[in-house]
């Protein structure tokens, strides 16, 4: 299953290292968030920060807009 937040992501910073280098996270980082892989609520507004705003966070982690509107 593919993420496609991230796939849009790395496909706006230009690569996976491109995108791990603007988020302080090695390549193999984003290959297994590409992949499936969770995301720590910490690199969230990072990636967002990575596409200038074009990806949001609500995008890469729906469950975190969930939490915040049952508040």
């Amino acid at each position: 299953m593919t993420n496609k937040a991230i796939q849009r992501a790395v496909s706006i910073a230009g690569s996976q290292q491109k995108l791990a280098s603007l988020c302080g996270v090695a390549q193999p980082t984003v290959w297994r968030w590409l992949h499936g892989g969770g995301i720590e609520i910490r690199y969230v507004m990072e990636i967002v920060k990575a596409t200038g705003g074009k990806v949001k966070a609500q995008d890469i982690r729906p469950d975190l807009a969930q939490l915040l509107q049952a508040s």
